[in-house]
């Protein structure tokens, strides 16, 4: 079995911190991060806003977590790729924001295609 290399601890730590901040930051003060949710979504949704938030803060946990510790970890890259897209996407007019996201977004890709056997 290849170990896990220096290259791609690093890459793990920086995604999953980036997964796992967030959501720690929106318990604390969630009013700061409902505006990142397109106003579209939040009119379809039948759940509350912030009901919504923390369940997408379990789901980034979750995603962070398995980068982090997990095996397998092209699954949940891939996905960290398609939120950070989405994110991008459907907030470009936050780009002095969300600048920070692009980078973070190809640390996922390098995860999706370049990690270890397992």
């Amino acid at each position: 079995m290849d170990r896990v290399t220096t290259t791609e601890k690093l890459l793990r730590v920086g995604v999953a911190f980036s997964f796992i901040y967030p959501p720690i930051s929106a318990f604390f003060n969630p009013y700061a991060w409902i505006g990142y949710f397109p106003s579209w979504l939040i009119q379809i949704s039948p759940i509350d806003t912030l009901v919504l938030l923390h369940l997408f803060g379990l789901v980034e946990v979750s995603i962070g977590i398995w980068i982090l510790f997990g095996k397998q970890i092209r699954i949940p890259s891939f996905v960290a790729v398609l939120f950070l897209f989405c994110i991008i996407i459907f907030n470009l007019h936050q780009m002095d924001v969300l600048f920070r996201d692009i980078p973070i977004l190809l640390m996922a890709l390098c995860l999706t295609f370049k990690t270890t056997k397992e």
